[in-house]
């Protein structure tokens, strides 16, 4: 396993990385900041509420669908670098999520609070917004797993799209610099999107798929720095 991480590192060093995706970082970090101000401000269910208030049969159909991304298909798109032979990209994802995913139920398990529809049980005065042909869970809602594995898939194609064009031998052009800061901000409205869904559907309050997206965020990273600063021969390891 460790060979996966010396393939991946060996193209890029640490202050290279964030150099190239502090587009992501930053602009993650910045939405963090706005969400955890939020949650400051408001109490839980009337922030659920806020975040819940206006539905649509267009977003109705496409939260619901898009949210089952994290319960099957996402894995499967990790599985697409096996077409091109690059098995030690998705060994990569693979090693990512279940880090993440461990971390995340152990969390699950230890902090288990309850889901939206159980909560507003106690205010019979307020009608929570449901989406038709949703089954709705009532425990384990913190911390969300969906918003994790977002997070986790898209969080690992951008580690991994900045290897690719540090592996380069030309330096990008400012074309290429933009297309590549573009690709980043669309993978974070990927996953931001995947989070929000879990609260339009009412699955997740928004603390929980806060906190899932950090597990889902720090997590790649995490497994990227683990072997620099563990097995510091990496760094020279210029074949594999």
């Amino acid at each position: 396993m460790l060979r996966v991480f010396g393939t991946i590192k060996k193209m890029i060093t640490r202050q290279a990385l964030i150099r190239m995706v502090y587009v992501y970082v930053v602009t993650y970090m910045v939405l963090l900041v706005v969400i955890l101000g939020l949650m400051y401000e408001y109490p839980k269910p009337e922030l659920h509420m806020m975040l819940n208030s206006h539905h649509s049969s267009l977003q109705d159909t496409f939260f619901k669908y898009y949210s089952v991304l994290a319960e099957g298909p996402l894995y499967a798109f990790a599985l697409l670098p096996l077409l091109w032979k690059k098995i030690k990209a998705t060994l990569f994802f693979a090693m990512c999520e279940l880090t993440g995913g461990s971390i995340l139920q152990i969390l699950k398990h230890i902090i288990s609070t309850d889901r939206p529809v159980s909560v507003f049980e106690q205010y019979p005065h307020q009608m929570l917004p449901l989406v038709q042909g949703v089954t709705m869970h009532y425990s384990n809602s913190f911390p969300s797993g969906h918003a994790s594995t977002f997070f986790m898939f898209c969080t690992c194609c951008v580690i991994i799209q900045a290897c690719h064009y540090r592996g380069k031998k030309q330096p990008l052009n400012q074309r290429s610099k933009i297309l590549f800061n573009m690709v980043l901000v669309v993978l974070l409205v990927l996953a931001v999107m995947g989070a929000y869904s879990r609260v339009y559907l009412s699955q997740h309050f928004l603390s929980d798929v806060c906190v899932g997206s950090i597990i889902g965020f720090i997590t790649p990273f995490m497994m990227f720095y683990l072997c620099w600063n563990k097995i510091p021969r990496l760094k020279n390891d210029d074949e594999d």
